[in-house]
């Protein structure tokens, strides 16, 4: 019976010995590095989801923070340019949080697009606009009708549903539904499993979203509610699809509809 070779044969022959047919790893300094599976799923952890860790939820609260303050203040002068330079503040304090935490990592699968995104977020969208006017116009007038939109839109404010319809629902997306949700996942996960870290990180990033509107203007029950359920809402499609298209695209055709309506109610009026 042919003698296995030594641990030292072994260490310094790590290619094997044909004539006996014993292979060895290379161990040591010699070892070839392990190859680790890449994730693809952000939901699943990953070292790249890890590092939206606490100090993202910081850098996003410290952005939010300072894009609505100075939005706030902004928005008290009296100028016709305060309006624009308004939103402009509160977009670059909420970018600045987006992209401190894209530097940092980018979690696995978070922005990759599939064309079921088109479908969720045409249907998500739409749901969402027949339940706000359900809503608000149900002990008054039927829903969808002319009436209800009848000269909301002139060429004075196509500007702003240019931005509220298109730039507002991409930015607010990234960062509520991407930054925020995401880093309160990721926090979670561990402690409390994936299910209940979905549904604190949903609320969370909902309860943040009416804070946002709120600090402009004061919100009816129903505003309030709905803009709750557009925050859930587009909280689950991230949660469900490990993607960001489909919210966005979701709030986007919310924002867009409205505007549609506005077209339509100001035409036949």
């Amino acid at each position: 019976m042919q003698d296995e070779p030594s641990d030292a044969a072994v260490e310094g022959d790590h290619s094997g010995d044909p004539g006996t047919g014993w292979t060895e790893r290379p161990v040591g300094p010699l070892a070839a590095p392990r190859r680790h599976r890449r994730r693809t799923d952000w939901r699943l952890g990953g070292r790249a989801v890890s590092r939206w860790d606490t100090s993202v939820l910081v850098s996003a609260a410290v952005g939010g923070g300072i894009g609505v303050l100075a939005a706030v203040l902004v928005a008290r002068i009296s100028a016709p340019w305060a309006p624009t330079v308004s939103l402009l503040a509160l977009w670059a304090g909420l970018l600045g949080a987006v992209v401190w935490a894209f530097i940092r990592a980018r979690p696995a699968g978070i922005l990759t697009f599939r064309p079921t995104d088109l479908v969720w977020g045409l249907g998500v969208g739409l749901g969402l606009r027949l339940l706000q006017g359900l809503s608000s116009d149900a002990n008054s007038a039927p829903f969808p009708s002319s009436a209800s939109f009848s000269g909301i839109l002139s060429a004075g404010n196509v500007p702003d549903f240019f931005t509220a319809g298109f730039a507002g629902p991409v930015i607010e997306e990234f960062f509520f539904r991407a930054v925020l949700l995401i880093a309160l996942y990721q926090l979670f996960r561990r402690s409390l499993g994936h299910v209940a870290a979905g549904v604190t990180a949903a609320f969370t990033s909902a309860g943040a979203f009416i804070c946002l509107h709120a600090a402009f203007g004061a919100l009816t029950l129903s505003d309030g509610l709905q803009l709750f359920l557009v925050g859930v809402a587009c909280s689950g499609l991230v949660i469900m699809t490990g993607r960001i298209w489909g919210a966005v695209l979701a709030h986007i055709v919310y924002n867009v509809s409205f505007v549609l309506l506005g077209v339509l109610g100001t035409a036949l009026a």
